[in-house]
């Protein structure tokens, strides 16, 4: 079981920028696609962007696509959700999620994501 731990939310303007991160251990991190979701107060979770573990495929949610930019560094087991041109509605709790290959996956569906991390504030102000 891989252990996720994600950072850099916080506070920024509508237009701002901010990379969160999601630093993996426990197992190798290259056998495993990721997946950034996030939830806002009173709504349900909702997927945000995934990368794939064998051919680096991305897939993103049309309220981001052209905003976001998902990536992976195997080496330093950390994955990244590059956040630009930031919207209020973009205000919520991002987590980030893995599945290890060999299990069913369909890049959107939370269910089909293993593990969690705790989640990182990101607040946009207009």
């Amino acid at each position: 079981q891989v252990q996720l731990v994600e950072s850099g939310g916080g506070l920024v303007q509508a237009g701002g920028s901010l990379r969160l991160s999601c630093a993996a251990s426990g197992r190798t991190f290259t056998n495993y696609n990721m997946g950034w979701f996030r939830q806002a107060p009173g709504k349900e979770r909702e997927f945000v962007a995934a990368v794939k573990w064998s051919d680096g495929s991305t897939y993103y949610a049309d309220s981001v696509k052209g905003r976001f930019t998902i990536s992976r560094d195997n080496a330093k087991s950390t994955v990244f959700l590059q956040m630009g041109s930031l919207k209020p509605e973009d205000t919520a709790v991002y987590y980030c999620a893995s599945r290890s290959y060999g299990s069913r996956w369909r890049p959107t569906f939370a269910s089909d994501y293993a593990n969690w991390g705790q989640g990182t504030q990101v607040t946009v102000s207009s």
